[in-house]
């Protein structure tokens, strides 16, 4: 009897195997969530609902926004971290929760590198500088010029302390050794109405941000602060072309799971994002929004992580950056 036992539990054994929902064999089999740690109807939020309808095609089931906004981004960033490590919680963030927040703030819940399971690199969104239309300037070392020219330099704004507009207007300061006050602001939207009203002079923000003024004709695009020029303004040269060197700051959306989901899990995700960022409408809407769809491998997005942690924490230890209180 004891000898005809042990097959049976082996056969039992193989079953549950093949039916425990952590290998994957059947990913997804019902809705996935998909934290936005931003508000409704801002950029992040765009790009997630745009990609969910042809994700939802490739995966075969829904894709559920969820918007955790706060903490610039940790709310967000931490309930992904705490969730299970099953694929149907997903995590769509820029570069700030992931690559910045460990370098400004010490009582962070979640490691970035430890904590994610890291899916793909979605999309770049260059920091584009612009002034007011009728400001005297036509590119990044003609505005240097002009704040060398006043006393008290130039007043820049940002979208707070940190933020990757703040990181690329002391880069812009670093290359051109000019008198800049910074000035920031709790969003992008108190930062486009000073500027628009003349309070501040100039201002580094995401292009697809800026791209409605832009269009609009109330604000001017003089440099991207990117390694190549955005299709979406050709026209518009890289700061690197106008001769100051180092002033990069592309905010990256990249899109992680749980640490410890499963490799196929992990994949089949992978290939949704590729799938969605390969459809034609999509590519469309996001170039003419201003941004650049990527759809990396995560081990792209592992590498990107990393370097990025290192990078900014540099720039941030260099210019004495604190979080705002």
């Amino acid at each position: 009897m004891m000898r005809l036992r042990w097959p049976s539990v082996l056969i039992a054994t193989c079953v549950l195997a093949l039916a425990t929902p952590g290998l994957a064999q059947d990913y997804p089999t019902r809705p996935i969530r998909l934290v936005v740690a931003f508000p409704a109807g801002g950029p992040v939020d765009f790009v997630a609902r745009l990609m969910a309808d042809k994700m939802k095609s490739v995966l075969g089931q829904p894709i559920v926004i969820d918007n955790r906004p706060g903490a610039n981004a940790a709310i967000g960033a931490d309930y992904v971290a705490k969730s299970d490590p099953d694929g149907y919680t997903l995590f769509l963030t820029t570069m700030g929760a992931v690559a910045i927040n460990p370098n400004l703030r010490t009582d962070l819940p979640y490691d970035p590198v430890k904590d994610f399971a890291p899916i793909a690199i979605v999309i770049n969104t260059p920091e584009v500088l612009v002034v007011r239309t009728e400001m005297p300037v036509k590119s990044a070392s003609e505005l240097a010029d002009y704040a060398r020219g006043k006393p008290n330099g130039i007043t820049m704004g940002s979208t707070g302390a940190g933020s990757p507009p703040h990181l690329a207007l002391e880069l812009f300061k670093g290359a051109t050794k000019t008198k800049v006050t910074h000035v920031p602001y709790r969003g992008a939207a108190p930062a486009l109405s000073d500027l628009l009203g003349g309070q501040i002079d100039a201002l580094f923000i995401d292009l697809p941000v800026a791209m409605p003024h832009i269009l609009g004709g109330k604000l001017k695009p003089i440099a991207m602060a990117s390694a190549k020029r955005a299709e979406v303004l050709p026209d518009v040269s890289s700061v690197d072309e106008q001769g100051l060197k180092g002033v990069y700051a592309d905010n990256w959306y990249g899109l992680f799971a749980a640490a410890r989901t499963p490799a196929p899990t992990v994949a089949k995700l992978n290939a949704a994002v590729i799938a969605a960022l390969n459809d034609a409408a999509i590519r469309k809407r996001l170039v003419e929004s201003g941004a650049t769809p990527v759809g990396s491998s995560p081990e792209e997005l592992t590498t990107l992580l990393k370097s990025e942690i290192a990078r900014w924490g540099q720039v941030i230890r260099d210019n004495g950056i604190k979080p705002e209180s």
